[in-house]
């Protein structure tokens, strides 16, 4: 019988290797897994790439995994925001490397990871210094950037909810990059809020099937100071 549902968050990630490239879903505060990042802090490994789109926000999420010391590169859209200041200070100082890439280049480059597609062409960022050591080409009398897919060996996603076979349905925003990431990665541990009776979920609405999600942890929501709950975005 397939059940990837895990008793928790250390238990669905199991395992973390030194090195290893971790895609995390999240656009800006929406639909980050930050009690997946939580449990992946509690393991240590060291010297890790970190994929989102941004470099975090405040002291919590990707923040949190820069702030501890264990990540050695960053690949991202957005890596400077109001309240980005624990990746500012990293950075300044040379404490972990950035790969700036445009936000639709760098979901098309997971997207690619997970599709098998060995490069693409792309005309953002021709004539930039993003360009300036890659690979151009004119095709019909455009110019093209070469870009590689980005493969994860990792991808902590949040979702909305899921069943014991891995479907995923997410929620507004919180949906993000977490599909492509979900098809990109070796390992997909997901966070869902409801864990479904199999079969109730309709298949229109899934989004992410099981087949590219391994674990599947039940999280509550976040209790507000008002006395009521913090829904993923």
């Amino acid at each position: 019988m397939i059940n990837k549902i895990a008793e928790s968050t250390a238990a669905a990630i199991g395992h973390a290797a030194d090195g290893s490239t971790v895609l995390i879903g999240g656009f800006g505060t929406a639909g980050v897994p930050e009690e997946l990042i939580a449990a992946l802090i509690a393991l240590r490994p060291r010297e890790l790439t970190v994929v989102n789109n941004n470099a975090g926000n405040g002291h919590t999420g990707v923040a949190a995994l820069l702030e501890a010391g264990m990540v050695r590169r960053v690949i991202c859209s957005f890596p400077r925001s109001a309240d980005s200041y624990v990746f500012d200070e990293l950075y300044r100082r040379g404490g972990v490397e950035l790969e700036l890439v445009p936000q639709g280049n760098l979901a098309e480059r997971i997207r690619a990871a997970g599709a098998g597609i060995g490069a693409f062409f792309s005309p953002t960022g021709y004539g930039t210094c993003l360009a300036s050591t890659r690979e151009t080409r004119e095709i019909d009398g455009k110019q093209y950037v070469l870009e590689y897919p980005i493969h994860g060996d990792i991808a902590l996603i949040k979702a909305e909810r899921g069943d014991r076979w891995g479907n995923l349905v997410y929620r507004k925003a919180a949906r993000n990059f977490g599909p492509v990431m979900a098809m990109a990665a070796k390992k997909t541990i997901a966070t869902v809020h409801e864990v479904a009776e199999l079969g109730t979920l309709d298949p229109e609405t899934i989004v992410t099937p099981g087949i590219f999600v391994h674990q599947v942890v039940q999280i509550e929501r976040v209790a507000t100071q008002a006395g009521g709950f913090k829904k993923a975005a």
